[in-house]
């Protein structure tokens, strides 16, 4: 009986959306719903995409995007830890800010608002050399609005706010699409129904509508993409460009990726260690191509270094960073 009530409120929850993104969105859009699906596309989507002249450096779509959420009357909040320790040793996803609302019944979050969040994941897609496909990364900057939500009106505002923000990034309405399964899923004590949205042919990022299923009134809403993916989308440049810069042909692209990687678990204090958090640092680390780095990493972890304190201070200076990453190399 119990699990019947659990199912009736997702299928309650999917019936309902199609009617509140209709409501919070404006009418030039185009919905298609069959109660199994739903599609929101825009009249004039053929149009073509022109990228803006100027791509903005990194600390400017940073703050574009906080600026963008500010006027939407939602705040930065402060990143969370990146070593996590609670089934997953590192923070992979912003959603994390919401564990104890949707994990473990209470009413209250660790972080809510806009967070752009550091996480590392390693379950990007890779082509079949086993390099990882454009617009994947091992370590991203996940930027997320994160809440808890009382209505499912709050959940369409939301959405709506998102899409006001992408268009203050130069992101046009009819270049975008949302689309998705209105069926939810379930892992653990969490349910929910996600939407992922388009930038022309590109996956932008998804909302999600989460819910604790046995408080199925604690509900949050997670909406969001990666800054990169989001530079990357704007700008329609070169990944490998985009990321690297001048460092873009200088090594293979695992060890790029490990070089990044390994600043930022460096920079959070996680050394190389037998296990835990410390075995996937020794873990990235041992992806480098040692004939490549033969002269060095110091001058990528500078970079790297200056990247991601966008988003948090790092405990330890780019020098002590390199000479670490180098030490654990020659082991």
């Amino acid at each position: 009986m119990l699990t019947r009530v659990k199912q009736t409120f997702g299928d309650e929850l999917a019936q309902q959306i199609p009617g509140v993104l209709r409501a919070a969105l404006s009418p030039h859009w185009e919905f298609t719903a069959d109660g199994r699906h739903i599609e929101i596309r825009h009249p004039n989507r053929g149009s073509p995409y022109r990228p803006p002249r100027r791509p903005l450096a990194w600390s400017e779509l940073l703050d574009s995007l906080e600026t963008g959420f500010a006027r939407d009357g939602v705040a930065r909040d402060a990143c969370l830890p990146l070593r996590w320790g609670r089934e997953t040793e590192l923070t992979i996803s912003a959603v994390q800010a919401l564990d104890p609302l949707l994990k473990d019944g209470q009413l209250r979050t660790y972080r809510s608002g806009f967070l752009p969040q550091p996480v590392v994941r390693f379950t990007g897609q890779r082509d079949a050399t086993g390099h990882l496909r454009d617009g994947f990364l091992t370590s991203f900057v996940n930027i997320s609005r994160v809440q808890r939500i009382d209505n499912l009106q709050e959940y369409g505002a939301i959405l709506d706010g998102w899409l006001t923000v992408l268009s203050q990034l130069g992101f046009h309405a009819r270049h975008l699409g949302i689309k998705g399964k209105l069926s939810s899923w379930r892992r653990r004590q969490v349910e929910g129904i996600t939407l992922r949205f388009q930038h022309l042919d590109r996956t932008l990022g998804d909302i999600v509508l989460l819910w604790n299923t046995e408080h199925p009134g604690h509900l949050a809403v997670d909406v969001g993409s990666g800054l990169e993916r989001l530079a990357w989308a704007r700008t329609q440049k070169c990944w490998h460009q985009l990321i690297y810069a001048s460092f873009a042909e200088a090594a293979p692209p695992t060890t790029l990726d490990a070089i990044r990687t390994a600043t930022l678990l460096l920079g959070h204090g996680i050394s190389p260690a037998a296990r835990g958090a410390g075995g996937i640092t020794r873990r990235v680390i041992g992806s480098i191509d040692r004939d490549t780095a033969r002269l060095g990493v110091g001058a990528l972890v500078r970079e790297m270094y200056g990247y991601w304190s966008l988003v948090g201070v790092l405990r330890a200076p780019w020098p002590e960073i390199a000479r670490a990453m180098e030490e654990e190399m020659r082991l």
